[in-house]
């Protein structure tokens, strides 16, 4: 009896880090993006994935991975965009995450939002980084932002692409304000 209970708790566990870590990236209009991951030093290389127009691909992480994936559409340089940072069961067990506009804040066709899989289906995410339409105050423009999200989930979804009947950047009015007045120092 002690033995089965054992296996049972060993296939639960082993089933547990089998679904954890994860961000499946939904490509949101018709272009084909591969998305390029880059780890932090010393930490497991994940390969290159291919998400087919209006598809999407779940991707599998190690735990306590740390790093960023950045997309690339079908035809254009392999040149990074804007990334969906992550780290896997960091401090205190939380995962951190966010969209960051740092290396190419240009970039309106690759990495849009990102956020817990269980927000899959909620009108209003909660916790969400980066946004539909770009420029917008949720992603990270300097190193100093404070726009890294925590939470206790490691399941995550990231939009790629534009979908249809969005207005793109150029065409919305986003009202902006000079950083430090979003950080209180004037």
């Amino acid at each position: 009896m002690r033995f089965s209970k054992q296996v049972i708790a060993i296939i639960g566990a082993a089933a547990k880090l089998a679904s954890a870590n994860s961000i499946t990236f939904v490509n949101q209009d018709a272009t084909q993006r591969t998305i390029v991951f880059t780890p932090n030093a010393g930490l497991e290389q994940i390969d290159s994935v291919v998400v087919n127009g209006l598809d999407q691909t779940k991707v599998d992480f190690p735990q306590g991975w740390i790093g960023n994936a950045y997309s690339v559409s079908e035809g254009a340089a392999q040149v990074p965009g804007m990334l969906a940072e992550v780290t896997f069961q960091g401090w205190n067990g939380l995962t951190y995450y966010d969209v960051s506009a740092i290396v190419n804040p240009t970039d309106n066709e690759g990495i849009k939002e990102m956020y817990p899989a269980s927000q899959k289906d909620a009108k209003q995410k909660e916790s969400v980084s980066g946004c539909a339409i770009f420029p917008c105050p949720t992603v990270y423009y300097h190193p100093d932002d404070i726009q890294t999200v925590t939470t206790t989930e490691e399941d995550f979804i990231c939009t790629l692409g534009n979908p249809p009947n969005n207005a793109v950047a150029r065409d919305v009015d986003t009202g902006l304000v000079a950083r430090k007045f979003v950080l209180g120092k004037f």
